[in-house]
């Protein structure tokens, strides 16, 4: 399994709240253990002080003890992905640029971010770090430039991002018209499945392709469709406000034959539903 489900024998058992010395919260187990991060909100914002009975987590259809509980503001690990392509020059980069600078500012000061700009590459113009002054001069430079590689920048991210220890998110935002990428649909998607982070998708225009909803249900981020590039300060606020209290559940997987790779389902719901409670969480795992 890949480096979101825990292995035996890792620092310490969690019931709620504790990590190790780095931060990062561990689940230690004779049996491995899925990992499943859980954003619960509600029209106010997160939802805090939820238990660890409060949740159930299916497997296939299949309930699922919950073995280790979390809550509370983990260390996160996060990319910024900023469009920089053509199609952004003018006010629309102006605002982008504006946005990153008051999302990047909301952080924690323990949160390692890192900024991508995307064009027809991937570049990472402030790497992992928690010095924001940097990262905000590094976006100030920024100026229009090339096509938009929307897919390999996403994969490119994912990829950074993989070796990173706990909690991971990736925020991407763009017009939404992937140009000239070398991966596909269906590349992008697989390697969302394959990754741990919670993907974050923001999309400038009018046209909202499949996929940007698809990478949020996938790996239990959430989707934005801005009509107006003036949204997008709010919205990343609201995004940088959901990273900021999370749950984090950990159960024993049904036993899978050695060598077998099959997709398996998660479902994540409270035990007593709430009006206007929202539960998001990855959909499922790949078994190695």
């Amino acid at each position: 399994m890949k480096s979101w489900v825990a292995l035996a024998a890792l620092a310490l058992v969690m019931t709620g709240g504790a990590a190790g010395q780095d931060g990062v919260p561990r689940f230690s187990s004779a049996v491995q253990l899925v990992e499943v991060y859980a954003t619960v909100t509600d029209q106010s914002g997160p939802v805090v002080g939820l238990k660890r009975d409060d949740f159930e987590v299916f497997e296939d259809g299949r309930r699922h003890e919950i073995d280790a509980f979390a809550a509370g503001e983990f260390p996160l690990t996060l990319a910024l992905g900023v469009d920089r392509s053509f199609s952004m020059a003018g006010e629309p980069l102006r605002l982008a640029k504006r946005a990153s600078r008051s999302f990047l500012s909301a952080l924690g000061p323990q949160d390692r971010s890192m900024v991508v700009a995307i064009g027809n590459a991937a570049d990472v113009i402030a790497p992992l770090s928690t010095d924001r002054a940097a990262q905000l001069q590094a976006i100030e430079a920024l100026d229009a430039w090339s096509t938009t590689a929307l897919y390999d920048a996403v994969i490119a991210s994912l990829n950074r991002l993989e070796a990173e220890s706990g909690r991971q998110a990736l925020v991407v935002f763009s017009d939404g018209i992937d140009r000239y990428s070398r991966a596909t649909t269906s590349d992008v998607v697989d390697r969302a499945r394959r990754s741990h982070a919670l993907i974050y998708p923001v999309v400038l225009g009018r046209v909202r392709p499949p996929v940007t909803t698809e990478l949020a249900v996938v790996s239990g981020g959430r989707s934005f469709q801005l009509k107006d590039a003036r949204e997008l300060e709010a919205t990343l606020q609201t995004i940088a406000r959901e990273l900021r209290y999370q749950y984090l559940l950990g159960y024993a997987p049904a036993d899978s034959s050695p060598g077998l790779r099959e997709w398996r389902s998660i479902r994540v719901r409270l035990k007593v539903p709430r009006p206007g409670v929202q539960i998001r969480a990855r959909d499922g795992y790949l078994t190695e």
